[in-house]
């Protein structure tokens, strides 16, 4: 009966002690286990805030992304206002240089004509200039030749006077020795009576 007990105790206390390892190899991996998983939770939690930041910075970027994207679309619609307002100023532009292209031709055609109205201007007033020059020199050596005569004939008048006034004056001497010859030859009575002859004309 003791040995049974005893053999009942021996096989109760193996038992105990295989239930014992069982229990520790059991609690030894669970712990393992729960390290590792609690190490698993450490890292997804690390994970996680690093994801959230990551989800936080790319909402921040987002937003920046959005933002920029707003400022670019705004941007294109001014550059497509100014694009079709360039596009409308370099019509214009082309246009107003037609019309420049044109007109300078025409200015080039009518300067090409002014230059050869003036040249054959030029041309007519040299020889209206040489021809003023030959009418001149004809008008200055008539004018000489007509101070001669006018000279000549002034000198001449000058001595007709001249002669006249001596005439004249031989005139007068000649009338009154007249006058004496014939108080002479007529008597005293006739000579106190009879009005004297009138002098001879003058020529």
């Amino acid at each position: 009966m003791n040995r049974a007990l005893h053999w009942v105790n021996l096989v109760g206390v193996l038992a105990l002690a295989a239930l014992c390892v069982a229990q520790w190899q059991l609690n030894l991996r669970l712990n393992l286990e729960l390290g590792a998983a609690e190490n698993a939770r450490r890292q997804d939690a690390g994970k996680l805030a690093e994801q959230e930041k990551r989800l936080t910075g790319s909402t921040s970027d987002l937003d920046s992304f959005r933002e920029q994207l707003t400022r670019a679309a705004a941007a294109r619609a001014g550059a497509e206002t100014r694009l079709t307002t360039v596009e409308r100023e370099l019509k214009q532009l082309h246009a107003e240089r037609d019309q420049l292209r044109t007109s300078v031709t025409n200015w080039a055609a009518a300067v090409t004509a002014r230059d050869e109205q003036l040249r054959k201007a030029a041309a007519e007033a040299a020889r209206f200039a040489a021809e003023r020059n030959d009418a001149v020199t004809k008008y200055n050596d008539l004018a000489a030749r007509q101070n001669s005569l006018v000279k000549d004939l002034e000198r001449r008048l000058q001595e007709h006077h001249t002669r006249v006034e001596e005439l004249n004056t031989r005139t007068r001497d000649f009338n009154a020795q007249v006058e004496k010859f014939n108080a002479l030859q007529q008597p005293p009575s006739q000579a106190t009576n009879r009005p004297a002859p009138p002098p001879p004309a003058k020529p």
